[in-house]
């Protein structure tokens, strides 16, 4: 429940045109940036909330269920501000934005309208627009362990208990060429077997997207070249010298927790688990399991000598 001081609920009664929106922007990393659709800037809770943006926001559709708020905030990109390269690089994925309703000619008369996060960001030349989220998205997400034949656990976190700081599972190197948008041929990984860090992460540490992290597609090698497939393009150009670290990645199933790690007695997951295959199974005359017409510990498929197996 909102708590609006007399002060500013007398401003709402009287229908004074001295208020204004501001946003407080805060990243995981640590960046906090603050805006305002008045015409100078203001100072709400320490941050300099900055005028002359353009940003604006949607009206807000509050719903009893918890589907997403229907709320969105635009802006112009700017390089001093918001740059491309940063919502590019996800730097502004899952950040908290806080809404006020502001008095500009008092601004401590204010209150914090609505609180969320960053869901959605569209871009438009030097625009943007990006969904809010409001709390209530945090019920709808999925929560609780799930029985499935890959492993339920995140290499290295408190479940899977890998080190993946262990020298046999994380490597630098740098880029020597690139091959393409998101292919790019690396010196430095050569003592490390093809495929260790496919699925793997690279944290750049050196050059444009110093800094900046991304989720490897494929680790390979080709003729003696170490190359490595990104998922997407990195939102700055890759150029050859950029220094990296990666870590290694695991397909979550049970073979490569056992024999690639070593760690099978942590395996989240249930591999006996029967698959789709399983599922859309028939009776196929003369295959193992499939004796008498059933599927093996199914249902049987009618006929003489059906039944359950």
């Amino acid at each position: 429940m909102r708590s609006i001081s007399s002060a500013l609920q007398a401003k709402l009664d009287s229908g004074a045109t001295t208020l204004a929106q501001c946003w407080i922007v805060r990243r995981r990393d640590g960046g906090v940036l603050g805006f305002t659709d008045h015409d100078r800037d203001l100072l709400i809770e320490g941050v300099s909330c900055r005028a002359g943006t353009g940003f604006a926001a949607s009206e807000a559709a509050q719903r009893f269920d918890l589907s997403v708020d229907g709320a969105e905030i635009s802006g112009a990109l700017s390089d001093d501000l918001l740059r491309e390269a940063d919502l590019a690089a996800g730097r502004y994925d899952a950040a908290t934005v806080e809404s006020w309703l502001v008095d500009w000619s008092d601004p401590s008369l204010r209150v914090l309208t609505a609180r969320g996060s960053v869901g959605e960001v569209r871009r438009e030349g030097q625009a943007f627009t990006a969904e809010l989220r409001g709390l209530a998205d945090l019920l709808s997400q999925e929560s609780g362990r799930l029985y499935t034949a890959g492993c339920g656990a995140d290499l290295g976190d408190g479940r899977c208990r890998v080190d993946i700081n262990h020298p046999t599972l994380r490597g630098a190197g740098h880029v020597t060429a690139a091959l393409g948008t998101s292919t790019l041929a690396v010196a430095g990984l050569e003592a490390y077997a093809a495929g260790l860090f496919s699925a793997g992460r690279l944290s750049w540490t050196s050059g444009a997207n110093a800094g900046a992290a991304i989720e490897i597609k494929q680790h390979r090698v080709v003729a003696g070249e170490v190359r490595l497939s990104l998922w997407q393009a990195m939102a700055e150009p890759v150029a050859a010298g950029d220094g990296f670290v990666v870590t290694a990645g695991c397909d979550k199933q049970f073979a490569t927790c056992r024999d690639r790690f070593g760690n099978g007695v942590n395996f989240r997951g249930f591999p006996q688990i029967p698959g789709n295959d399983f599922v859309v199974g028939y009776p196929v005359p003369g295959a193992p399991g499939h004796g008498g017409g059933s599927i093996g510990g199914g249902y049987g498929g009618g006929g003489a000598g059906g039944g359950i197996g």
